[in-house]
């Protein structure tokens, strides 16, 4: 039984223990968690597959994202944006996404806010929520990685108050994890950056 802290991979090496459950877990694992994402339309991706995630595993998103991707135009702002209500009825059929009305209302609403922001705006926002450099001690197992911070906490109220939905504090960390924001990269796994 595993305390939480690395544990060898496929290959030997010592790698975060949650990304050892499936071989799709251990390629996302050491080629795109923890590693930084610019770009309005890839965070938005990013969000949106987060706010689909919740409730649910990621395995489970994983999966299934190259038929987000299909089914949301490649989370491409304007084009989501400009998804009509046969659209949404499209989305709320598709097998290939989870079918969740609330989960799809929000990623369309979110576009449409989106649509009107400047470029690089989402970007610029979402990072500037990044931790000050040497402010969080580097988790050794994953009892020491929160589901929540101060940054999270900010950056969920900060999307909210600029109109968008399903951005809460922990969907925002999972977000800032997944994007590079923080390294919660266990201290022994060969895919930490600092």
């Amino acid at each position: 039984m595993s305390d939480g802290a690395a544990l060898a991979g496929p290959d030997g090496a010592p790698r975060c223990p949650w990304a050892l459950s499936a071989p799709e877990y251990v390629t996302y694992h050491d080629e795109e968690w923890g590693r930084p994402v610019h770009g309005d339309d890839a965070l938005f991706e990013r969000l949106s597959l987060e706010a689909f995630q919740s409730g649910l595993s990621w395995i489970t998103i994983l999966r299934r994202r190259p038929g987000f991707r299909a089914a949301f135009a490649d989370f491409k702002i304007a084009s989501v944006a400009a998804f009509t209500d046969g659209d949404r009825e499209r989305l709320l059929a598709d097998a290939g996404i989870i079918r969740n009305r609330a989960k799809i209302d929000a990623t369309l609403a979110n576009a449409r806010v989106l649509a009107e922001w400047a470029p690089g705006e989402l970007d610029e926002l979402i990072w500037s929520h990044t931790p000050e450099p040497g402010t969080r001690p580097v988790p050794k197992a994953l009892s020491d990685v929160p589901a929540v911070t101060s940054e999270s906490t900010a950056l969920s109220k900060a999307l909210k108050k600029r109109g968008l939905r399903f951005v809460g504090p922990t969907t925002a960390y999972a977000l800032m994890q997944a994007c590079g924001l923080v390294d919660d990269h266990l201290q022994a796994c060969i895919a930490r950056r600092t």
